[in-house]
């Protein structure tokens, strides 16, 4: 075993920093819950007892629509006898610029899914492979190794490998609480910026997304602005994480910062960069289409030169650019995908109100913001991740604890909802149901309990200052020889 174990640690030494540390953030709960269900998935009919997958923000309601898109124009797929003529002109190299025709329909699809309020130029498009490369691109080419972008919380658990593991910039948290429905204010912005200060540590930007992961709210007009206000005062960059904009099912409407940059005549604009992916309002996080969209010449260059470390296929690009294209299709999709979200959502939400356990009234993103403070037995963050496992292991669920998120009050948990079959959610709808009821009904229970204990302890306590003796078989150390 020692010969093993020195084997193991001398092939660790041989490879770098990088690939040995910690900065993946594998260990978060946020992803043990994905290994949770990987080791024990649920289906409907070989395995109905397993682990139902809801830690992963997939949108997998409206495949069916895409899927007839598919089926009556395979034209557009170099891999049908339809569209291979075009097989040669696909599959050899082409400028990184990306193909003008992606990049003019995917430049239509943001302004489409952002009501038409804004305009985007193709030619400051940038590809990347999926929004997680889109994100390191942008720490690499606006921070430096020590750096920081200030990032309100709760967050994308992703942000710490993102942005973080390869660059070597920093994440300050922006510490955003419920008493408002975590709303991003000025003092806490001020806060932060002064905390990074005082460490000595340079602050480039600021990281937001709009709407929210996990929260599942947009940012009002009014925020907005005051964030531009913020990042033109400082002097620091402003990167908004757009990705969940075709996802808002319900009013208010998303605002993008695009519409408050036009707007605003003395924004800088060289400050102000979105990411931006197919992953989410499309549902297509496999096919790895990431955006970086920015207002700077020099970043739009520079990105565009890193871009080569994480390209779009161009088989892809020619698929989605015909598809993108298609105005009648898009009108269809964005109407669809919206109504059945906003279904799904009602839905869950309703059935979590039938046993008490309320959520933060979000409109957007493929997940609700799950309120299960009332659950915990003691409000902290070790209580949390004892209900988290319970969840996990005995409920069979794979949710995410709010503390993965960097939340700053223990009890809140996000849950996916989009990712699965109506059925399914029926079921997972039922397990919740069950185990809240369950957990609320002990923890009623357990200060009776308490309340008897404590009567008992002081009795005892009384009579052996009464001068009774201590029984020689009881511990000073017993529950009963204690006050609680």
């Amino acid at each position: 075993m020692v010969l093993i174990n020195s084997s193991l640690k001398e092939q660790v030494q041989l490879l770098s920093k990088i690939a040995t540390n910690d900065g993946h953030s594998e260990n978060s709960p946020y992803f043990e819950a994905w290994k949770a269900y990987d080791s024990d998935p649920y289906h409907s009919i070989t395995n109905p007892q397993g682990v139902i997958q809801m830690g992963l923000a997939e949108n997998q309601l409206s495949f069916d629509v895409i899927k007839d898109w598919i089926v009556h124009n395979q034209s557009a797929s170099i891999c049908t006898s339809e569209g291979v003529d075009k097989f040669t002109d696909i599959a050899i190299y082409q400028d990184y610029h990306g193909l003008p025709k992606f990049r003019n329909a995917t430049a239509r699809f943001m302004e489409k899914v952002r009501g038409d309020k804004v305009t985007f130029d193709p030619d400051r498009i940038v590809m990347s492979g999926g929004a997680t490369g889109a994100h390191e691109m942008m720490a690499f080419c606006l921070a430096d190794p020590g750096d920081a972008f200030l990032v309100p919380t709760p967050y994308y658990p992703g942000f710490d490998r993102d942005l973080k593991w390869r660059t070597g910039v920093q994440l300050v948290p922006v510490i955003c609480e419920s008493y408002n429905n975590f709303r991003i204010t000025r003092t806490a912005l001020e806060t932060a910026y002064q905390q990074a200060g005082s460490s000595k540590t340079k602050v480039k930007g600021l990281l937001i997304t709009n709407p929210s992961n996990p929260l599942g709210t947009i940012l009002d007009r009014a925020t907005l602005e005051d964030l531009v206000s913020f990042i033109n005062e400082k002097s620091i960059h402003l990167v908004c994480d757009e990705i969940y904009a075709g996802t808002v099912f319900k009013m208010p409407e998303f605002i993008s910062i695009a519409e408050i940059i036009e707007e605003d005549i003395k924004c800088n604009r060289d400050l102000v960069h979105i990411v931006y992916s197919l992953s989410k309002d499309m549902g297509f996080p496999g096919f790895r289409i990431g955006i970086v969209y920015s207002y700077n010449d020099n970043v739009v260059n520079c990105a565009r030169k890193m871009s080569s470390f994480g390209l779009v296929s161009t088989q892809t690009q020619h698929l989605i650019a015909a598809m993108l294209s298609d105005e009648i299709f898009v009108e269809k999709f964005i109407m669809e995908n919206r109504e059945r979200l906003g279904s799904r959502h009602e839905m869950f939400t309703q059935g979590l109100a039938q046993v008490g356990i309320g959520n933060l009234n979000g409109n957007g993103g493929l997940f609700l913001w799950m309120d299960l403070r009332k659950l915990l037995k003691q409000p902290t963050f070790e209580a949390e991740m004892e209900l988290w496992k319970s969840v996990i292991n005995n409920v069979k669920l794979s949710i995410s604890p709010g503390s993965s998120f960097h939340c700053s009050e223990p009890g809140w948990f996000r849950v996916c909802l989009a990712n699965m079959d109506d059925e399914t959610t029926k079921v997972a709808l039922q397990r919740i149901k069950k185990f809240a009821l369950q957990t609320l009904g002990a923890l009623e229970v357990k200060p009776k309990k308490l309340s008897c204990q404590r009567s008992l302890k002081l009795s005892l306590s009384f009579q052996t200052r009464d001068g009774i003796m201590m029984s020689p078989h009881m511990s000073p150390h017993s529950p009963s020889s204690t006050i609680a």
